[in-house]
């Protein structure tokens, strides 16, 4: 019921801007009340109660208090992420992703991103595509550089899930704005000690890198992560060897990259794709024309006007 409800709430609202009419939402949920409402029917021209088969047990109808309570806290629920999207200066409001999948889709290494024995040694696929038919896709930001108390709250307000791939010299002078992310539900990832270009690494000093992270994101924030992001996307035999002695079962890249005043796509097409991963960095002033926040602008807004939400990685790993 939750997710039909949801659906029917976002094509209510979807193309119409934060400024829609509010009868559509309504009348979606009163049709939707009725239908829970009513589950059977009566014969024509009979007052005899249509009785289930043998055996079969009679269906009953929630309360219509119970589903009046409901659909009160889904508008209000929807109501809040209206105001935050008009708070943030977002065109639309967000759209809601659907439920996590069960069981989660197979995970392999994309075609051409393979290395040596990848498959007999069992070595951490490197991908940057979820394989879904959803229109969903994935937000990930890497390094940890600008730590933008704003974007905290935008993605708060927003209810809106990302993962985060932190290298240790970037964020080792606030592990505690990390903490706050990561109690606000999203996920932090290794991205090495130092965000170094690993193929031109020794073996001995990728594990270093990797399962040095490793430590110390267990010690700073409770446990090592199964997935890492080899910086720059570069990688070689020797890396995804040592991330899985480091305890790494996925190596995500990603499919799209998003800045402050544009898009650059790995695909020729140039468009997103269900499932798509897309990458962007934890950068202010210092370094783009804009915020952080003004970064979330321009990803959302491209990815609700084509009809996507944002949905969390590790639902799907």
């Amino acid at each position: 019921m939750r997710v039909v409800v949801q659906n029917d709430i976002n094509r209510a609202y979807g193309n119409r801007g934060i400024r829609g009419r509010r009868t559509g939402a309504r009348g979606a949920l009163a049709a939707l009340a009725l239908a829970a409402l009513v589950s059977g029917c009566t014969q024509p021209g009979s007052g005899a109660a249509v009785h289930p088969a043998q055996g079969a047990q009679p269906l009953h109808a929630p309360p219509a208090r119970a589903l009046d309570s409901y659909a009160t806290k889904l508008r209000a629920a929807y109501a809040a992420r209206v105001a935050a999207a008009k708070r943030w200066g977002l065109a639309k409001v967000p759209l809601t992703a659907p439920p996590a999948p069960a069981p989660k889709p197979e995970i392999t290494a994309r075609k051409g991103f393979e290395v040596d024995d990848q498959e007999e040694l069992n070595l951490p696929p490197v991908f940057t595509t979820i394989p879904t038919k959803q229109k969903i896709v994935f937000l990930t930001i890497d390094d940890g550089e600008n730590k933008d108390p704003a974007f905290l709250r935008m993605m708060s307000d927003l209810k809106l899930p990302y993962t985060a791939f932190l290298s240790n010299y970037l964020v080792k002078d606030d592990y505690g704005y990390f903490r706050k992310m990561q109690a606000q539900g999203h996920t932090v990832n290794n991205h090495t000690l130092t965000h170094p270009y690993l193929p031109g690494l020794s073996y001995a000093e990728q594990k270093r890198e990797i399962c040095g992270m490793q430590d110390i994101m267990k010690k700073q924030f409770g446990k090592a992560p199964t997935v890492f992001r080899p910086p720059y996307g570069n990688y070689n035999h020797d890396t995804l060897v040592a991330a899985k002695s480091c305890g790494i079962k996925y190596a995500p890249i990603w499919d799209e990259e998003v800045y402050v005043d544009h898009w650059e796509y790995r695909e020729d097409d140039r468009s997103l794709h269900p499932g798509d991963i897309v990458l962007t960095h934890f950068r202010g002033r210092a370094d783009w024309k804009g915020t952080m926040v003004d970064d979330m602008r321009r990803f959302l807004g491209k990815v609700t006007a084509e009809g996507y939400a944002v949905a969390r990685l590790e639902d799907y790993l």
